[in-house]
């Protein structure tokens, strides 16, 4: 009989009356001060906000995120340990199972500050691309550029960049560039040079992908200097290549008000593949024999035989090679179908060797075609039962496969192919039924069926990190109320094999810091599942009324409550917290990795998903914790977030009295084509028009801040103001931040000042302190 579990689907509303009668208790850390009538000053409330944002909170717990990495040998681990200033790097070694000081930091910093003749403190270095290499005992690491420690000596590392020059022939003869919209085969013994194309244009140019903002912005020109976009074959005979067409596709346009170092704005056009644009830039995939080009001195381009691509993203198509063929996958416009190709070189000729089409749309964010050459076809994680499970398509069959896994729950990813055991490594969600449904296992799946063996015993999230012969993994388990715990697991039986290191919350705790609570409701329906996510101040006091705010993200693309203990303590919603308020994380129905049929009602409908169950949430919250005002709520959140922000408070203005919307993308049509039409398919106008908070800007009734950063390269700032002017035009009070020289939900502290401020302000209807405090590092909006 399975045991009954405050976690598990599909509870009956009278069980999912008892959870709210049984959750769990809030989590105290620190002296209970029930004694406090009034709040602390809001200057003090300020400046704990300031030290529990994300990058100053790190700063109160030691070993949460050792960074450990498989040796590039593969035959250790590299990680480190210890607070900051007093750790040491160390070596865990598979075959002996013991581990080892490599360095500690105050040695490594006086060995640093030797090198660079400058005084470097220990708790300065925060050293990243760990490795360790056994046959010459070198530890190696990148701080301020690339260093190697070999027996006790110190020294600058030259290192290949970590994004190898794609123009280079694996046989290091050949380079492909990019010129004049053309390219050119370079033989670099010989100093030859051979024409490959000759009738590229800047509309239509070969090897070419389209310029992101930032790149344009970096280099302070609408046409900067890109890598040449190619995929060359193994053996170094062909490269896959594409044509970009952005002929008939609408640009746009950004001005930078404020560069650095001049006094004039700058503008620029710029290629963003927009939601439900009638033309998209388009791709067309080609095939070059560069070995027989260089022996003739002419080149003849293949056309590959499958349909040009509509790009829904300023990225390369997908190219690849597997073996002597090459391989390309191809998206139909609004996600009706993904079909991966088989292509042969010589000819171009193409065939499709693996398809999805689920109705009403494919979503790729729970979707993957996984080459899996030597099982003879593709892994395919596919929602064609309602559930993300795992199939092996062959190349025979591309629309069948043999399903690999059965039943409600989701297989997120395909980590390891084992084909001598005939079985795979996958991480899954949903399973089983003692612990959270979002929180991720790791499973060997058979080949040959049967039931799929966890590895991953304790009933936690599991963080795995494989190594690339798939016997052991790194494994960060944790809750958001278990402190993240290190792990190398042997995966032939899923046994802990070592401990790496454990985190240590007792600098945290001793200041009181109000640890958050995880919460379960029902929705609107009275019987699905919803989880959430509760912050409080520190030094809460359950005797006193606090206003609720909303950090929402409704985007059915992901969820948003943390399943992992370093997110649920590093979210800004436990900064928000600080100013006197309750923070709440909710995943109504709409989001992701609970089955097609939880996220379905996003479909063509983002503007109306998610309002009302969070608002249930918030309500058996407050039913549960008198101390939770549900009559003073607010709602704040970054991009989709931003959007949802805005449009709760407009929708539902008897409910949300003040609002911060984020870089909103408040009109989907305004957005990179993939993120919207993955839920809204190739939408007729009309539903583009509901979706758009632009619709409904006369509703607004109470306090709406707008924020963008005047550089946003996700979500185009015009945005936020097309939303500004339908509120003006409706009659309506809007209040709006441009921050200067920000890109996407940029957190600087001065926004954070603003965001504290408009609650405080409008919300808790106090003044804000006078003294304009500052962070010394800024934190991202999101949690």
């Amino acid at each position: 009989m399975r045991r009954f579990d405050p976690f598990c689907r599909g509870q009956s509303s009278q069980a999912a009356a008892l959870l709210l009668a049984f959750a769990v208790p809030v989590l105290m850390a620190g002296p209970a001060r029930a004694d406090r009538a009034m709040p602390a000053p809001i200057s003090d409330r300020y400046r704990a906000a300031d030290r529990f944002l994300r990058d100053q909170i790190g700063k109160l717990v030691v070993d949460s995120d050792l960074g450990a990495v498989f040796t590039q040998d593969g035959t250790g681990i590299v990680y480190r340990t210890g607070a900051a200033g007093k750790g040491a790097y160390r070596l865990f070694t598979l075959r002996t199972r013991r581990s080892r000081v490599l360095v500690e930091e105050p040695a490594l910093a006086r060995l640093l500050s030797a090198q660079l003749k400058r005084p470097v403190a220990a708790d300065e270095v925060q050293a990243s691309d760990l490795d360790y290499q056994a046959k010459s005992d070198r530890f190696r690491f990148h701080w301020n550029g690339n260093w190697a420690l070999t027996a006790g000596t110190l020294a600058v590392e030259e290192r290949a960049g970590k994004d190898a020059d794609p123009g280079l022939s694996p046989d290091g003869k050949i380079r492909i560039i990019a010129r004049g919209f053309n390219l050119f085969a370079v033989d670099l013994r010989h100093k030859r040079e051979v024409a490959l194309t000759r009738d590229g244009t800047p509309d239509q140019p070969y090897g070419r992908g389209i310029a992101e903002l930032s790149t344009i912005l970096a280099q302070g020109t609408e046409d900067p200097v890109m890598p040449v976009s190619i995929r060359w074959s193994p053996d170094s005979r062909y490269i896959l290549t594409w044509r970009l067409d952005t002929r008939g596709v609408h640009k746009l346009t950004m001005t930078q008000q404020n560069p650095p170092g001049s006094f004039y704005p700058r503008s620029f056009s710029y290629v963003y593949p927009l939601a439900g644009a009638p033309v998209l830039p388009k791709a067309q995939r080609l095939i070059v024999d560069v070995s027989a080009a260089m022996k003739v001195g002419e080149a003849q381009v293949v056309p590959v035989g499958m349909p040009a691509e509509e790009l829904l993203y300023p990225a390369d198509p997908d190219m690849s090679w597997i073996g002597d063929h090459a391989r390309a996958q191809w998206t139909e416009r609004g996600y009706g179908k993904i079909e991966v190709y088989n292509i042969n070189p010589a000819t171009g000729a193409a065939r499709v060797v693996a398809r999805e089409a689920v109705k009403p749309l494919v979503t790729v964010t729970s979707t993957v075609l996984q080459p899996a050459a030597e099982l003879g076809g593709d892994l395919v994680i596919s929602e064609r039962s309602g559930w993300a499970q795992l199939y092996l398509v062959r190349p025979h069959a591309p629309d069948d496969g043999v399903a690999l896994t059965h039943g409600s729950w989701e297989v997120l990813s395909v980590d390891h192919v084992d084909a001598n055991s005939a079985s795979v490594l996958a991480t899954g969600i949903g399973r089983e039924g003692d612990r959270n449904p979002y929180w991720r296992q790791l499973y060997r799946i058979p080949l040959a069926g049967g039931e799929p063996r966890l590895l991953t015993p304790e009933p936690l999230d599991h963080d795995t990190h494989l190594s690339d012969d798939g016997r052991f993994a790194i494994d960060r388990m944790s809750s958001p109320t278990e402190p993240t715990r290190t792990v190398v697991r042997d995966l032939t039986d899923g046994r802990v094999a070592a401990e790496l290191g454990r985190a240590d919350p007792s600098a945290l705790r001793a200041t009181g810091y109000s640890f958050p609570e995880p919460f379960q409701g029902v929705a609107t329906d009275g019987r699905t599942p919803l989880y959430a996510m509760i912050y409080r101040p520190a030094h809460f006091d359950p005797g006193r009324k606090y206003p609720v705010i909303d950090f929402v993200y409704t985007g059915p693309t992901t969820s948003q409550v943390p399943t992992t203990w370093d997110k649920a303590v590093r979210s800004t919603a436990g900064s928000v917290a600080q100013i006197d308020a309750i923070l709440v994380m909710i995943d109504g129905r709409g989001t992701s990795r609970s089955g097609q049929a939880f996220r379905l009602p996003a479909y063509q409908n983002l503007g109306e998903v998610g309002l009302d169950d969070h608002i249930a949430i918030i309500r058996q919250i407050a039913a549960r914790y008198p101390e939770v005002d549900a009559s003073r709520a607010g709602v704040y959140g970054c991009s989709a977030g931003g959007y949802d922000a805005a449009r709760f408070i407009l929708r539902r203005p008897d409910f949300f009295k003040v609002a911060v919307a984020v870089s909103g993308n408040h009109d989907e049509r305004l957005d990179k084509a993939w993120w919207p039409e993955v839920s809204m398919g190739n939408a007729a106008p009309e539903l583009w028009d509901r979706n758009s908070n632009m619709a409904v800007a006369g509703q607004l009734k109470g306090k709406l801040l707008l924020v963008h950063g005047d550089l946003d390269d996700n979500v185009p700032v015009t945005e936020t103001y097309r939303l500004q002017k339908a509120l003006i035009d409706a009659g309506k009070d809007v209040d709006m931040v441009i921050l200067p020289n920000a890109r996407h939900c940029e957190g600087t502290p001065y926004f954070w000042r603003k965001l504290r401020d408009y609650f405080v302000r409008n919300l808790l209807d106090e003044p804000p302190p006078a003294v304009d405090f500052t962070l010394s590092g800024a934190a991202g909006v999101n949690h």
